[in-house]
């Protein structure tokens, strides 16, 4: 039996280990916590490691001889993927893609030589630099959003509501915090429609999967809060995105295998938010593009790990949509209204995560929602339609 190895076991990843095994593969799964919810597969063979323990991780690979390597939806992992694929001469990214993959500095730097329409930006290390990056940008007529250099789920993103020096400090801290290298990223703050772009590459050539419209909680933190497939945007902008994200996939050097490339629709044309070597969260991938399409974006990546050929042709057209639950501050004391949810015509899901006893408060990452309803209709429209309805019958009583 051919080997995989997925590192995480998180919920994120918990789509992969099942695909695998249903695959006929036997998963090598890899996450430090022995208790995460990928670890309870009857079938696999759990190695708790750090994901980022690259030495560890690659001892595991040969011990095991592993066929393959991936991670989902998450950038922590990469860099340990593409280190131990190279070692093995498995298939994978290159560490130089991983880097500019993961970190927003290198990452700006790589599309910037490559003449990939991006923000203005500056990277910081210190305080006075952050302050004197911030003052650039507003001279030039922009708001500015501050963020952490190597994070993902929106963590440490804010956008500056004023200058004042309770304002700046404020940011620069809660960026910092989550910043595990300590670099922040200071850059123009774009105005206009955002979306995510899903690509797969084979042999170089990148293939667009879909486009997904976003809704985000807006100022300051910008958690999402839903998705629509296909994208409401008209044709001419939809092949203006596609190429800046082809473009994107092509300036930080990925040749085979996924990519989420998050883009803002500006004034000025479509401009790169940012872009990860992997498939997208937020059951972005796992859910709605498969929905919309037909088209099995985790298969594809298993096959791609495995040195295989990827099935990525659509199968159909559809809509497909999100909607992520806003609670108000407390501890939640119950939850009424999931079956009501789940009897709305092309509801497909409804999945609380934050359970009876859990605590919640604001959203300022997308760890703190409290759960999802996942539809599928006709067109997109009527999809996001079906989820409002449904996130409307759900009710968590707060306390």
């Amino acid at each position: 039996m051919k080997k995989i190895m997925i590192l995480g076991a998180s919920i994120l990843q918990l789509p992969a280990i099942v695909k695998a095994k249903s695959m006929g593969l036997l998963p090598i799964v890899v996450d430090m916590n022995p208790d995460a919810v990928g670890f309870k597969e009857d079938g696999i063979i759990r190695e708790v490691i750090s994901t980022i323990d690259r030495e560890g991780i690659l001892e595991s690979a040969i011990r095991n001889n592993i066929d393959g390597i991936m991670t989902l939806a998450t950038d922590m992992p990469m860099q340990s993927v593409a280190y131990v694929a190279n070692k093995l001469n498995l298939v994978g990214i290159t560490e130089d893609t991983a880097l500019k993959a993961t970190n927003k500095a290198f990452m700006r730097d790589a599309l910037k030589s490559a003449g990939v329409p991006i923000p203005e930006y500056y990277k910081v290390n210190s305080k006075k630099e952050f302050i004197d990056a911030v003052h650039k940008i507003t001279e030039h007529g922009y708001r500015c959003i501050v963020k952490p250099m190597d994070n993902s789920g929106s963590k440490g993103i804010d956008l500056l509501k004023d200058l004042s020096a309770e304002t700046l400090e404020t940011a620069y801290s809660y960026s910092k915090e989550n910043s595990r290298s300590g670099g922040l990223m200071v850059e123009e703050y774009m105005e206009g429609p955002e979306v995510s772009v899903e690509t797969i590459a084979v042999d170089g050539i990148v293939h667009v999967i879909q486009i997904t419209d976003k809704l985000t909680t807006g100022a300051p933190y910008f958690v999402e809060m839903g998705h629509n497939e296909p994208s409401l945007l008209n044709i001419d902008t939809q092949e203006k995105i596609k190429k800046v994200a082809i473009a994107a996939n092509h300036a930080i050097g990925i040749t085979s295998g996924p990519s989420h490339t998050e883009i803002k629709v500006t004034n000025d044309g479509p401009k790169i938010v940012e872009l990860g070597a992997r498939l997208g969260g937020d059951n972005i991938t796992t859910q709605l593009v498969p929905l919309s399409t037909g088209v099995d974006l985790v298969e594809c990546c298993i096959h791609i790990a495995m040195g295989e050929k990827p099935s990525i042709e659509p199968k159909w057209s559809r809509g497909s949509a999100i909607r992520y639950f806003n609670t108000n501050t407390g501890v939640i004391k119950d939850i009424l209204g999931i079956d009501e949810a789940k009897k709305i015509p092309g509801i497909k899901d409804v999945e609380i995560v934050k359970n009876i006893g859990s605590t919640v408060g604001k959203i300022r990452s997308s760890g703190d929602r409290a759960g999802f309803v996942i539809s599928c209709a006709s067109n997109s429209v009527s999809a996001g339609e079906a989820a409002d309805a449904a996130l409307g019958k759900v009710h968590f009583v707060i306390q």
